[in-house]
């Protein structure tokens, strides 16, 4: 009865509330990614575009497959599984009140997924017309300014003649301009186009005379029962468990043992920024009955260093591929668009009830040689124009088990044995009792695997030369306190960039929750990780390894004061321990204060932050609220202190203006970086104005 009466509550909560839940599940989910990343330049668009849109559009439990559910990503397949039986067994659902009986959804689960998602009797209309399109449609338009305000040693006044030779300074000037223009019917339709320069790339000038650095469009469309979906222009593919294809970025090892599987989403329309990870060209999704087809073809150029060899009647090969998408200095210009990129594929999928499997075949191929130089820790790296990989993957879910994997293998010149170019991942999910689950997960990638666009749930950056086996856990104990919990324990059989032998380490996190209610929250968490990376000191022509210890403590308090005042405290520590360096330490304290009242056109965000680290590898990721499809994930290190103010106006209905200012103050330094993106100074500033039109 206790159970029902929350329940009630929790769909009587004001709607001011279910924005914090949605606030709050796109920062930790942020978070997640950059943790593992270690980046501050992450670009989540789409995911963020996800969560919005199912916010707005929620998803009816009475009419879904469980495809749409599953790209929420905020239930797990036994959970979505248990609604599709129950729905076949008792029929529609007549309230979401029904959910309080379900056995794997507890009112956690309830809380995270309930404002996107809904209970209703109609089915979606999958016949759209024109008339309808343009009267329900939304139009969009996003104009955002981002200046450098301290001076920059790439940003330097010098003689053209120096300018015209040196690497050392940038050719424009440091501010970035960013436009996206879109148009969306529901989850249908979307056209948009997305331009973006970034801080000293030159503008309507020099290599930049049709303005814009970097441009891209695309046209989608999702139908129904035979054409699921087709796109035109830049997207972006996600095929089994990421080992063969997965163009965007993907969750890693989290809190959440539910994000360990991959869920896929074949096609979504590209709409972010990052120059490197989307496909450009045509796709489309075909279905009849059980079976699905999806094909694609891409061509693009993407940067590229080149040399040529006269011994080979000056031929020309690929030395270096960048993916920064940064044209600002004569080297960076040099690379711009000097490879161009083919990619072509098929996955014939195969779907009965919650049993699905498919096979892919992906070619890669290049205009030019890529032949890299060889050092002994890369001489398994792909070579050459081109290669085909071929993939298998499935998912089954019965009853509280859901089984997952995928098994890729790549063909290249470089392939000769049958028993090289593999990788593989099969997991399991099991939910042993309504309050424990446990998450299953092994992996092998042999060192000669490699495709250039995946997302395969690894250690390192790639899914390449690792094996490892994960083990998590989710324990509720009562109503109000939980934990999470998992080990990781892998081997990298080959050389690393930075690791000169075979290698091994662990890692191991919990994380204890106290929810009594939906205003507070408190956790807990402590991570370790055991890595082994070349010494630093050492003497001799070998390498020795040695092992590096980290250990991360975190207290988080979230406390919603009222539906308008949001109380957050964290306090994070690292200690860094190895033989060369000795043991570093990092400490970084966060008050936040969030304002956003539900009816008053003004909604602000404020940050005190203080950092103490002993250098940059005790460096500290913190996710920053911004405006909206901007990103900031700043590293704290060394000494200072941190603020920023972010203010939100919403004014004529259909508009809203952001702005935001943030500062670093450092107690310890007199320079900032160094090299071109040098500050002299211990102040860095940072400044956002931004405004969206919608109608």
């Amino acid at each position: 009865m206790k159970s029902l009466v929350f329940l009630g509550l929790l769909l009587c909560v004001q709607a001011g509330a279910f924005a914090q839940v949605k606030s709050d599940i796109i920062q930790q989910r942020i978070e997640f990614i950059t943790e593992q990343l270690q980046s501050e330049s992450v670009d989540l668009t789409n995911y963020l575009e996800q969560l919005n849109y199912y916010y707005e559009h929620p998803i009816n439990l009475n009419s879904t497959n469980g495809e749409e559910l599953e790209a929420l990503g905020l239930l797990s397949g036994i959970q979505i599984n248990e609604l599709i039986v129950h729905r076949k067994l008792f029929g529609k659902l007549i309230s979401i009140y029904e959910l309080q009986g379900f056995e794997y959804w507890d009112l956690n689960t309830v809380q995270l997924a309930l404002p996107f998602i809904k209970v209703d009797d109609r089915l979606d209309n999958l016949h759209i017309t024109l008339k309808e399109a343009m009267k329900e449609g939304k139009f969009e338009l996003y104009t955002r300014y981002q200046p450098t305000v301290e001076q920059k040693a790439g940003y330097l006044k010098v003689p053209d003649s120096l300018a015209a030779t040196s690497n050392n300074y940038y050719h424009g000037n440091s501010d970035r301009y960013y436009t996206r223009f879109r148009y969306t019917y529901k989850s249908n339709i979307s056209v948009g186009l997305t331009a973006e320069k970034d801080p000293g790339e030159q503008f309507f000038r020099g290599t930049q005379k049709n303005g814009f650095d970097f441009y891209s469009a695309h046209a989608f469309f999702k139908g129904g029962k035979y054409l699921k979906s087709a796109v035109i222009g830049d997207y972006q593919l996600q095929i089994g468990q990421g080992l063969n294809l997965w163009s965007s970025y993907a969750f890693g090892k989290t809190a959440d043992i539910a994000t360990m599987k991959r869920t896929a989403i074949p096609i979504r329309a590209y709409t972010s920024v990052d120059e490197s990870r989307f496909l450009r060209g045509s796709a489309i999704d075909l279905g009849y009955k059980n079976f699905g087809l999806l094909a694609f073809i891409s061509q693009k150029k993407i940067d590229a260093s080149s040399i040529a060899d006269s011994t080979y009647d000056d031929l020309e090969f690929i030395s270096t591929i960048d993916l920064s998408g940064l044209h600002r200095t004569n080297r960076e210009i040099a690379k711009m668009n000097g490879l161009q990129e083919r990619i072509a594929g098929a996955h014939v999928k195969y779907t009965s009830g919650t049993f699905k499997t498919g096979v892919a075949a992906i070619y890669q191929g290049y205009d030019k040689v890529y032949n890299k130089d060889v050092q002994i820790y890369n001489q398994f790296d792909f070579r050459g124009t081109q290669q085909v990989s071929i993939s298998g993957d499935y998912s089954y879910s019965f009853k509280n088990l859901n089984v997952f994997g995928e098994v890729s293998k790549i063909y290249n010149q470089q392939i000769t044995s049958a028993n090289s170019g593999w990788a593989m991942v099969h997991g399991a999910l099991i939910a042993l009792d309504p309050r424990a689950s446990i998450g299953i997960l092994y992996r092998n990638y042999q060192k000669d695997y490699q495709t250039f666009y995946n997302a395969g749930f690894s250690e390192g950056s790639n899914t390449q030369n690792e094996n490892g086996l994960y083990v998590g856990t989710k324990l509720k104990f009562t109503s109000a306190i939980s934990m999470n919990a998992y080990i990781d324990i892998f081997r990298f059989p080959w050389l690393k960039y930075g690791v000169d032998a075979p290698s091994q380490g662990h890692e191991f996190l919990i994380q204890p929750v106290y929810k009594p209610n939906k205003v507070l929250e408190i956790y807990f968490r402590y991570r370790q990780q055991l890595r082994e990376k070349n010494s630093r000191d050492y003497t001799g022509n070998i390498t020795p390894i040695e092992a590096v210890l980290q250990r991360n403590f975190r207290f988080n308090l979230s406390y919603i004061i009222n539906e308008a005042f949001t109380f957050k405290t964290r306090i994070e520590m690292v200690h860094v321990e190895r033989a060369s360096s000795g043991k570093q330490k990092g400490m970084l304290f966060t008050q936040d204060l969030l304002y956003k009242p539900k009816s008053f056109p003004l909604d602000f965000a404020l940050r005190y932050a203080l950092f103490d680290t002993d250098g940059y590898d005790t460096r500290i990721y913190s996710f920053e609220n911004t405006a909206l499809y901007a990103f900031a994930v700043p590293a704290y290190y060394y000494q200072g202190s941190r603020a920023y103010v972010l203010v939100r106006y919403s004014f004529l209905r259909h508009c809203d203006l952001w702005l935001r200012y943030g500062i670093f103050l450092y107690n310890n330094k007199n320079a900032i970086s160094s090299g071109t993106e040098g500050i002299q100074g211990s102040k860095k500033t940072d400044l956002i104005l931004q405004l969206r039109i919608t109608l």
